[in-house]
C-alpha cells in the first residue's frame, strides 16, 4: 500500500533525487573524493537503519504540487553531520555544501538553501535529537564511542542542546592541543 493512500492522499510528495553514489565526470565517483573511514561513509550507510518515520510520514504527506523538496532523508543527515562537526548554523552549513567535499559527498552535490535547512530543523527538532540518540547508541554497538561521556544539556534561552563528548586531544585556536573534550552540538538556533 502506497503512503499515499494510508494517508487519504491520491498522490504522495515526491522529492528531488538523491543520489549521493552518482557517478560524476572528474572523480568518477564521490566515494573517490574523501578517505574509506570517513564520517560521512558512516552516516550514508547508517540510513537505513534509523528509524526515520517520524520526519518521512509528515513530509511524504503534504501537497504533491509545486516545486520538489530536498529528500528527507538527505536533509536529516546532513544536519546530523553537520552537529557532528560542530556547525550548527544553518547558513554555515549552507555555504558547507559548496565548499566542503565531505558536505558535497553527503548532500549528492546538491546545495539546499539556508532557508530549508532552517525549516526542516524548526519542523523535525524532537525526531532529530531521537535521532541523534539513535545513531550514538549504533556507535557504542560498533565500538565507537562509550555512552557514558554523553551529557544532555538543556537550557533555557540557549535553544535545545545536546551535547556529545569527545576525549580525543583537540588543538585550540591559537594551535595548542588540549586534553579532549571538543564537543558536539545538535542546537534549535540556526
Amino acid at each position: 500500500m502506497d503512503l499515499g493512500d494510508r494517508m487519504g492522499h491520491a498522490e504522495a510528495k515526491s522529492f528531488r533525487r538523491w543520489q549521493p553514489e552518482q557517478i560524476t565526470l572528474l572523480p568518477p565517483s564521490p566515494r573517490e573524493w574523501l578517505a574509506d573511514d570517513h564520517q560521512v561513509y558512516f552516516l550514508l550507510d547508517l540510513v537505513d537503519e534509523l528509524d526515520l518515520s517520524e520526519i518521512l510520514i509528515p513530509a511524504q504527506a503534504k501537497d504533491p504540487r509545486g516545486e520538489k523538496g530536498f529528500d528527507p532523508r538527505m536533509m536529516t543527515m546532513l544536519l546530523l553531520y553537520a552537529y557532528c562537526v560542530g556547525i550548527v548554523s544553518s547558513r554555515k552549513i549552507e555555504r558547507a555544501c559548496y565548499e566542503d567535499l565531505a558536505f558535497r559527498v553527503l548532500t549528492g552535490n546538491q546545495q539546499p538553501d539556508h532557508s530549508p535547512i532552517s525549516e526542516f530543523r524548526r519542523r523535525n527538532l524532537d525526531a532529530l535529537k531521537d535521532l541523534f540518540v539513535q545513531i550514538l547508541r549504533l556507535c557504542q554497538k560498533a565500538g565507537m564511542v562509550s555512552l557514558g561521556h554523553v551529557a544532555h544539556g538543556w537550557h533555557q534561552g540557549a535553544g535545545h542542546r545536546l551535547q556529545a563528548q569527545s576525549h580525543e586531544p583537540r588543538a585550540d585556536a591559537q594551535g595548542r592541543e588540549g586534553t579532549g573534550a571538543g564537543d558536539q552540538r545538535l542546537d534549535a538556533q540556526g
